[in-house]
Formats: structure tokens, sequence, C-alpha cells
């Protein structure tokens, strides 16, 4: 039976733990680009919106990836 990588799996919560704000920030920033359609910063603010729903899902996945690497090995 194989232990768990503590370094790693520490490393796969971090990345989970950053994540997850950016879960609720991206949303939270499209929402609000949308509801100030006619602002001169309405592209800007809308594309970190989208950049920020992008990166948490790639954290996300990259998290959970790394937790599956430390409790079963490659």
């Amino acid at each position: 039976m194989q232990k768990t990588n503590r370094n790693i799996l520490f490393n796969g919560v971090k990345y989970l733990a950053i994540a997850l704000p950016l879960m609720f920030a991206g949303p939270i920033i499209i929402y609000s680009s949308f509801k100030n359609q006619n602002h001169p910063l309405y592209y800007a603010v809308l594309g970190l919106g989208i950049l920020c729903c992008i990166t948490s899902m790639f954290l996300f996945f990259r998290g959970i990836q790394t937790i599956m690497k430390s409790l079963f090995g490659k």
C-alpha cells in the first residue's frame, strides 16, 4: 500500500484555496460589467471577469489533478 505524499497533497489544496475565491469573484465581476454596459471600461471589466472564471476553472482542475496524484501516485 502506497502512502499519501503530503507535500503534493498540500500543493493541491493550495490550488483549490486559490480557485475558490475566483469562482465567486468571476461571476460577480461579469454581472457588474453587464449592469454598466454604457461605461467606457465595460470591455476591460468583462475581460477581467472572464479571465477570473477561466483561471478558477484551470486552478480547480489542476488542484484536483494534483490531489489525485498525491493519493494514487503517477
